[in-house]
């Protein structure tokens, strides 16, 4: 009997992930610190002007200078909440503060607002620095064996000076401490920024209702969007039967009658009439079937939305690859817009772009639909140049989802597309 062992197979590349996931985290999370000292610092700033303002109302100057203090606040505390958002769910802005003094003061976020300030002056400060200095600190002390020779006896110590070094075991030893700071990087660098962003989103939070406020007014504008794109679709709809299949339709007609006129007196000229029928009827059932298309492609209900965007990348004139990972079906809806991005960025990138290759990629995370639209044309792309991206971002907001673009000068584009699926 062999008996093979799999376990120890399948923990190492566990364990790897483990530690890459570890020290992503301690990365983002130094980052995090980082950028907490930075507001710390505008923190100080405007701690010491309320401190100089309270202070010169003493003489009666302050009150003057007070709600100029007050704005500065405001400032670095929106500073705060844009990068924490950035780090985690996002934090809504209050409404702009009161004009007068009395009710600047007595505006709940102001109050909550000067104690962030005076918080993070001293807790977010100090993280900060611990953040900054410790992966600094670790780095001198596990290098310290490459160098110590060359030193002053004076500094031949470690990052935290304990020590003076005099000999190669004492070098070794300041080497583990820098070891030992790197296991703490690990181990506390994400609690350490947590505990900095902690205040900021008890002290910064808005009202209470006010994100109800918010979620209504971004529905409504999105009812609206989506109303705009369904009004937008019918008149599409009924321009093209109204200008093509129904023009068809009644060519055809005239011909049957001109036909059923002529076949007594003159065969040969009745059939002539009714091949043009015929041709007619045919460009109106093509022209029919290309509007039948155009509002949810037949290959969306028949076989997939990778496969649809393949479909459309082979009629590209520009040489696009196709890159989906979408293992499941989402909501016909959603695959009806992302097809509609898709092809309309495509077309973009066909008439404006000039540009040799186009990358698509779509993929489903969490509830989520990605499509990104990449190309290497001469960039430039503007919403308010007339090419589609107003339609593109009215169908995506109808659906909750969001649109971002990059299109510098010189290029490339990139078209990014999210969209909730429920999947």
């Amino acid at each position: 009997m062999v008996v093979t062992h799999d376990r120890p197979a399948d923990v190492r590349p566990g364990r790897r992930r483990a530690g890459s996931a570890r020290a992503r985290a301690a990365l983002d999370a130094l980052e995090h610190l980082v950028g907490g000292l930075g507001t710390g610092l505008l923190a100080l700033l405007a701690t010491l002007w309320l401190a100089l303002t309270a202070a010169a109302c003493l003489v009666g100057v302050g009150l003057w200078l007070l709600p100029s203090a007050l704005h500065a606040v405001r400032a670095v505390a929106d500073r705060e909440r844009g990068r924490l958002s950035r780090w985690g769910p996002e934090i809504v802005g209050p409404a702009p503060p009161p004009s007068g003094l009395r009710a600047m003061l007595a505006d709940g976020a102001v109050r909550r607002e000067v104690r962030w300030v005076a918080t993070h002056t001293v807790l977010g400060l100090f993280l900060g620095l611990i953040g900054a200095t410790l992966p600094l600190s670790a780095a001198h002390d596990i290098t310290f064996p490459l160098y110590w020779r060359f030193l002053p006896e004076s500094e031949a110590t470690s990052a935290v000076g304990w020590w003076t070094v005099r000999d190669w075991p004492g070098a070794l030893a300041i080497s583990l401490v820098g070891a030992a700071l790197v296991g703490v990087v690990l181990v506390c660098a994400p609690a350490l920024a947590r505990l900095q962003a902690w205040p900021g989103r008890r002290l910064l939070r808005p009202d209470a209702g006010t994100d109800l406020v918010l979620r209504v007014a971004e529905l409504t504008a999105t009812r609206a969007a989506a109303l705009d794109a369904h009004v937008t679709e019918l008149r599409r709809v009924e321009r093209a039967l109204h200008d093509g299949t129904q023009n068809r339709v009644v060519a055809v007609t005239v011909l049957l009658g001109a036909a059923r006129r002529a076949l007594a007196r003159n065969p040969e000229e009745a059939a002539a009439l009714l091949d043009r029928a015929q041709d007619a009827a045919e460009q109106a059932l093509t022209e029919l079937r290309a509007v039948v298309r155009s509002i949810l492609p037949p290959v969306l209900a028949d076989r997939s939305l990778p496969d649809a965007l393949t479909a459309l990348a082979a009629g590209c004139p520009v040489r696009c690859r196709v890159d989906a990972d979408v293992p499941g079906r989402c909501p016909a809806a959603v695959e009806a817009t992302a097809y509609f991005v898709v092809a309309e960025a495509l077309t973009n990138i066909a008439r404006h772009s000039g540009a040799g290759e186009a990358w698509v990629a779509v993929r489903t995370a969490g509830g989520l639909l990605r499509v990104e639209v990449r190309d290497d044309g001469h960039g430039g792309a503007d919403e308010r140049g007339g090419s589609g991206l107003t339609g593109i971002r009215r169908r995506v907001e109808a659906h909750d989802g969001t649109l971002e673009l990059a299109s510098p000068r010189g290029g490339p584009t990139t078209l990014k597309v999210t969209l909730p699926c429920g999947s």
